[in-house]
């Protein structure tokens, strides 16, 4: 089964986290995973007194738990290989921590009625970073914690080059690296990713119009040209972006390390192979 687990059931995701960290960490307590994750999916699904639920199709719950999956699979791998000591139980709760809040900006206030979250995509990272600064402590989070986490979440903007971040020490640098990876391959690497393209264009188009960004300037003409362009992107983009900017990452999930399959990046040739296919077929408007 890939992923290892059903992404689309918030507390099947919560074990499977679960048990990679106490695999690793035995003597220590889980009740601040567990209660990250209630938290997180009572945010997403509106029981949370400010915020009304997630209203966006693509970045939505799934897409986070995609991401703490992928995660939680990093980290194990990257402590399996030997080659640093450095990822402690705390620093593995909050990395969790960063993935399951990192896409929390595109949550709307239950004053915010107009369109949907999608018009929070130029500044989401900002955002999120603001809600988990006023969440982390009631994890018990320090100061220097809360730092490393809002370090993390701005690996993922997309615009944004973690070279020039500031961290305080190399592991919660390779910390931050590892969330962006997740983040990219816990979702290009979903079975229904290919499916998800059009969904994904009307986020960036909501966006634009929010903005009020002209036809001309705006990054897709289409749903069309979106799908067109996500094999060059993955390609010329993000795999640079994981192999170099990202630390190269992504090779603790190979199994076995170092030389095993990498069910990630196989998952994601595959749904690229799928997306040339279908873009081979479809009318690309440009304009």
């Amino acid at each position: 089964m890939f992923p290892p687990v059903d992404t689309k059931n918030p507390a099947a995701v919560a074990a499977f986290v679960e048990a990679r960290f106490l695999a690793h960490f035995p003597g220590e307590s889980p009740a601040r995973l567990r209660q990250m994750f209630r938290d997180v999916e009572a945010l997403f699904t509106g029981r949370h007194p400010d915020y009304g639920p997630i209203d966006l199709r693509y970045h939505d719950l799934e897409h986070t738990l995609q991401a703490s999956v992928c995660l939680a699979l990093l980290l194990e791998g990257c402590r399996q290989a030997g080659e640093t000591d450095a990822i402690t139980a705390r620093r593995f709760e909050f990395a969790i921590a960063a993935a399951l809040l990192h896409d929390s900006g595109y949550l709307k206030l239950r004053s915010d009625s107009a369109g949907t979250g999608a018009k929070y995509t130029y500044c989401h990272v900002l955002r999120s970073c603001a809600f988990a600064a006023s969440y982390l402590p009631v994890l018990g989070a320090t100061e220097a914690e809360i730092a490393g986490v809002l370090g993390a979440i701005n690996c993922t903007g997309p615009a944004q080059e973690a070279h020039g971040l500031h961290f305080s020490n190399a592991t919660e640098r390779f910390i931050g690296c590892a969330l962006a990876t997740a983040d990219y391959l816990g979702q290009m690497a979903a079975l229904d990713y290919p499916d998800e393209l059009e969904i994904l264009y009307a986020e960036f188009s909501e966006s634009d119009d929010y903005l009020h960004v002209p036809p001309a300037q705006r990054a897709f003409a289409s749903p069309e040209d979106l799908i067109a362009r996500t094999p060059a992107f993955w390609r010329k983009v993000v795999r640079p972006k994981l192999d170099d900017e990202f630390l190269g990452a992504h090779r603790y999930l190979a199994t076995p390390y170092p030389n095993g399959r990498n069910a990630y990046l196989e998952a994601v040739e595959r749904n690229i192979t799928l997306i040339e296919a279908r873009a081979a077929h479809l009318p690309r408007r440009v304009a």
